[in-house]
């Protein structure tokens, strides 16, 4: 049983989303299906739209799917992605 590295990007709906609560929904679901270590990133797309890059560390045996469609059902959320997935070492 190995632990990977996940990143996920959340895309907001509007610019006027707030990307604090919204932060903090992505952590409790993130932690609540089994995630730790949860740390975020802010990218800026356009139009002054911002996506929340979450990066996590996720038991490999675990699948994302049910992960990435509870990220999708948060108010304010247009879509959830994963972009990245590596085995993590250490």
């Amino acid at each position: 049983m190995g632990v990977m590295g996940i990143k996920i990007k959340i895309m907001p709906e509007s610019p006027d989303t707030n990307l604090e609560e919204l932060k903090n929904n992505i952590k409790e679901i993130i932690e609540k299906q089994g995630g730790k270590n949860c740390q975020f990133e802010e990218q800026p797309i356009a139009f002054g739209l911002t996506a929340v890059i979450a990066f996590f560390a996720w038991d490999e045996d675990k699948e994302l799917e049910d992960l990435e469609k509870e990220l999708k059902e948060i108010p304010n959320v247009n879509s959830a992605e994963v972009i990245d997935m590596r085995r993590a070492f250490g």
